[in-house]
This record gives C-alpha cells, sequence and structure tokens, in this order.
C-alpha cells in the first residue's frame, strides 16, 4: 500500500514556526516557496531502488522542546561514550531532539573569528553570512520533493565558518541524539572553510532507542575555498523504523581539499547522496564510505565526484556489508567534464554478503567529456574469502573470530580515517554489534 503523500503542515504553521524563532525575512521567504514546490515536485529516483512507498512525509511531532544540559555528566552512557570527557571538551555541540542543549567552543577560535554554533542562533546573529551559502550553490531547494521539505521544515542543524588564513587544529564535533521515538528531524548543517583555511568536522545520529517511527531528513552543505581543506566525518546511526534521506554535497575551489569520512549504520531504509564537485584548478575530493545492512532493511548510497577545473583528483572508496536479508545499492560516480584536462578520477567499491538472502550491488560508472585525463574503477560483490578464512583457521583461529577479523580489516580503510577516538571506537562497536 502506498504511503499517503499529503504533507503533514500548512503555510500557516511553517509561518508561525518561523516567527516564533524569530528568523529573518528571507528564510521565511525561503520555507514558504520551499512548501509550495514540496507539494508539487517528485521525489528523487535513485537507481535501482524503488522509494515511492516509504514514508518521507508523515511523523508524529516536527518540533520536541528538551531541557538544556548543565554539565555533560547528565547525558546518557551511550552518548557519553562519543565524547572524550577525560579532555575539557572545548569544542563540541550537543541537539536532543531539536533543542540546542550544549555548546563550547575555545576563547581562542572564538578569538580568531571561528563560527560555531546551532543553525538559528547563526541566522539570527549572522544571517547574511548563512544566507550566501544556505541551499544556493550546493544543494537546491527545488531538486525534488525532498529537499523542498528539508527546506521548508528546517529545525534543527549546524554552522561552522572559518575565516581566512585561520587553521583549527582540534576537530569540532556535533551529537545530534534523537530521543523521542515520534520526533521528525530535518537537520542542515553548513561548514564553510575560507581561504587557506582548514577545518575537522566529526558528527554522530544516535537513536536512544531500538526501534522508531520517524523521518529523518538531512542535508549538509560543505564549502573549501581556495587552498582550503575541509576534513568531514560522520558516524549515522539511527533506529529500526526510521526512514532516512541524507544529503551531503561539497564544493571545492581552486586547490581546495574535501574529504569525507562515512560511517553510515542506519538501522532502517536508507537513501544517501554524496556528491562533490571540484570546481577550482588543482582541487580535490576523496569520499570514504563504509556500510553494515541487516535485517530487512532497503538501502541505497550513491556517491558521485565530479570534475570541472584542471588538475583535479577525485577518489571513491566504498565498502559494504549485507546480512540477513538486508539490501544494498551501491552507485559510485566519477564524472569529468569537457574542459577538466589532466584530471584523474578513481572509485572502488566491494560488497560483502554473509548470508544466502543477502543483496548487494555495486555500480561503479565513469563519465568522461574530455579527451586528456586518467580514470578507473573496481568492483566486486561476494563472500567472505575462503582463502583467508582458512588461513586464519589454520592458525587456530575459531570460524566466528575470522569471519570477524576479516570483516573489520575489510572495513578498516574507513574506520581509521576517524580522526576522534571516541568516534572511532564507537563506529568499531556499532560495527561489532550489527555483523554479530
Amino acid at each position: 500500500m502506498a504511503i499517503e503523500t499529503k504533507l503533514p503542515f500548512d503555510q500557516q504553521y511553517v509561518r508561525t514556526f518561523s516567527e516564533g524563532r524569530g528568523e529573518p525575512s528571507w528564510l521565511l521567504d525561503l520555507r514558504l516557496q520551499a512548501l509550495a514546490k514540496a507539494e508539487e515536485l517528485p521525489l528523487p529516483k535513485p537507481d535501482k531502488t524503488k522509494i515511492d512507498k516509504w514514508n518521507f512525509t508523515q511523523f508524529a511531532n516536527h518540533v520536541v522542546q528538551s531541557a538544556p544540559l548543565s554539565s555533560l555528566e547528565e547525558l546518557p552512557e551511550a552518548v557519553k561514550a562519543l565524547i572524550d570527557l577525560n579532555e575539557e571538551a572545548k569544542n563540541l555541540y550537543v541537539q536532543r531532539d531539536h533543542t540546542p542543549a550544549y555548546l563550547s567552543l575555545s576563547e581562542d577560535l572564538k578569538q580568531k573569528g571561528v563560527i560555531f554554533t546551532d543553525i538559528f542562533t547563526a541566522v539570527r546573529e549572522h544571517g547574511e553570512l548563512v544566507q550566501k551559502y544556505f541551499m544556493k550553490d550546493g544543494v537546491q531547494v527545488d531538486e525534488h520533493r525532498l529537499t523542498a521539505l528539508h527546506a521548508a521544515l528546517l529545525n534543527g542543524g549546524v554552522f561552522v565558518y572559518v575565516p581566512k588564513n585561520v587553521e583549527v587544529q582540534t576537530p569540532l564535533q556535533a551529537v545530534y541524539i534523537q530521543e523521542k521515538e515520534d520526533t521528525a528531524l530535518f537537520n542542515h548543517i553548513i561548514v564553510v572553510a575560507e581561504d587557506n583555511s582548514k577545518v575537522a568536522y566529526v558528527e554522530n545520529y544516535i537513536s536512544l532507542a531500538e526501534e522508531a517511527n520517524a523521518v529523518v531528513n538531512i542535508v549538509a552543505e560543505v564549502f573549501a575555498n581556495t587552498n582550503a581543506r575541509v576534513f568531514f566525518a560522520a558516524v549515522d546511526h539511527l533506529a529500526k523504523g526510521i526512514t532516512a534521506y541524507v544529503n551531503r554535497r561539497g564544493i571545492a575551489g581552486r586547490d581546495g581539499r574535501i574529504e569525507w569520512a562515512l560511517g553510515l549504520m542506519n538501522d532502517g531504509d536508507t537513501v544517501s547522496e554524496n556528491i562533490t564537485r571540484l570546481i577550482g584548478d588543482g582541487s580535490y575530493g576523496d569520499t570514504k564510505t563504509v556500510v553494515v545492512g541487516r535485517g530487512k532493511q532497503t538501502q541505497n548510497f550513491t556517491t558521485s565526484v565530479i570534475h570541472y577545473g584542471k588538475h583535479t583528483e577525485g577518489y571513491i572508496l566504498k565498502h559494504g556489508v549485507v546480512k540477513d536479508s538486508a539490501t544494498s545499492i551501491f552507485n559510485g560516480i566519477g564524472k569529468i567534464e569537457h574542459g577538466a584536462s589532466k584530471s584523474n578520477a578513481e572509485q572502488e567499491s566491494r560488497v560483502l554478503m554473509l548470508n544466502e538472502k543477502a543483496r548487494g550491488d555495486a555500480n561503479p560508472i565513469l563519465l568522461i567529456d574530455e579527451d586528456d585525463v586518467t580514470a578507473g574503477h573496481a568492483a566486486s560483490v561476494g563472500r567472505v574469502d575462503p582463502t583467508q578464512l582458512y588461513y586464519l583457521m589454520s592458525r587456530g583461529i575459531p570460524k566466528a573470530e575470522a569471519e570477524r577479523l576479516i570483516i573489520h580489516g575489510f572495513l578498516a580503510p574507513v574506520v581509521n580515517e576517524i580522526p576522534l577516538e571516541s568516534v572511532k571506537k564507537q563506529l568499531i562497536e556499532i560495527i561489532e554489534r550489527k555483523v554479530k
């Protein structure tokens, strides 16, 4: 049976919601226009996955007000494990459902002009700067129904801004906690690195309940301007029963670098897009993704690196593990536009299927419109290598432990990229639970 597509809120609700937060007129107008478009635009059409019966619009709550934290010790143990409490949490944002619950930024970074705050505070205090980047050159409002719905119902997220010639040495961390099982999250993240700057941003999505009935619509826009570097790491771990749409988009200027390390561990149906546009000459994009699918979930992951500038380099590495009767589609697209001479597009997709009913599909695609370039791709879908398994078992390691070691080695190229030890440990523990 098809899911009801009628939108849950009308123009008056959106107006009241926006005005209640003191938003500027430009954002209110954008919200209202986006809601009108959401009623007309079609859903996205991810390759080989039908999502027309998925629930992206029906949910019980759009806003939940939670109390701010007076101390990080008030956090649940599962969340505290993500944060290194032995170190002073100087650069940390915690969001409980839709409430900014904790925010800390070192005085040194404040003095240098770094902005790290929730999206609504940024809109009020740095409106012109947010407007410059919000859903213009990155993700467009009218791409499809889900981007329009996101713009209309935005209810959380952060804004990160690093001025010219500033290098942020310690990663900025954001933790988004879903506490209420029936609450929708429309989270928007903007990360801007101006010329010759550097920043690492790490985010976690975590559900406190094992099952929920909710919709999550995430958009992240990352901008690395001339000779800037942005490292963006994420671990998504949302509960079973949550329908998730995730759109992470990056734009790199001349000699800019954007590197992604993504652990996509949701237990519900998920459609994810990750697109890096190498606009400037000499720009660089590297996307590493690790996925584990289990149960009956369906997932579709599309990763694209699009080359516009000359001498650009784009890399895609995707490793996935699928078990039970889960289905995971991995689409990798390396596109070199006409004029992007001397560019290089490389990609690799590997999928391990642990059960007879598990289904994994790796689809590497190269689209080349320029002659003077290099490009390559590799893909494989199969079971645990029996030779590796035999080698480990011949050393006295039990079969289950041998499989575990092989899986961890298979996923290590992405896991090892996570810059925060607490987050890396969490990702390893999630993988342990999901493949056990």
